[in-house]
């Protein structure tokens, strides 16, 4: 399973997963209680049940690179142009808005 911690305005609220079933996004609690937390997406209300989907989330698909700059991050990392969620992980730590996707390093016993 890979999965990345989402941020808003540097600030982290949620994680998003990818499994053999699809798709998983969930905010934090610690994020939910903060009395200024806003949505990452107006497709993601904040609520703390998680958001699941058999493909890559519109909203998160969107914040990969497309055209000539695809073609370099896919070359650059070697990551097939199909793999939404590892071009998510690579190319979108430091995305123009408010969010960003970071890697998270999973444990063998996970």
């Amino acid at each position: 399973m890979r999965k990345g911690k989402v941020f808003w305005n540097d600030r982290e609220a949620g994680l998003i997963r990818e499994s053999d079933e699809g798709y998983e996004f969930v905010y934090l609690a610690s994020y939910l209680e903060q009395i200024n937390a806003e949505p990452v997406s107006l497709t993601f209300p904040l609520q703390s049940e998680p958001f699941r989907s058999r493909t890559m989330f519109s909203f998160f698909d969107g914040l990969i690179p497309e055209g000539w700059l695809l073609d370099i991050a896919a070359d650059t990392w070697k990551i097939d142009r199909r793999d939404r969620m590892g071009l998510l992980l690579a190319c979108c730590k430091d995305c123009i808005g408010a969010v960003s996707v970071l890697p998270v390093e999973t444990d063998e016993n996970e």
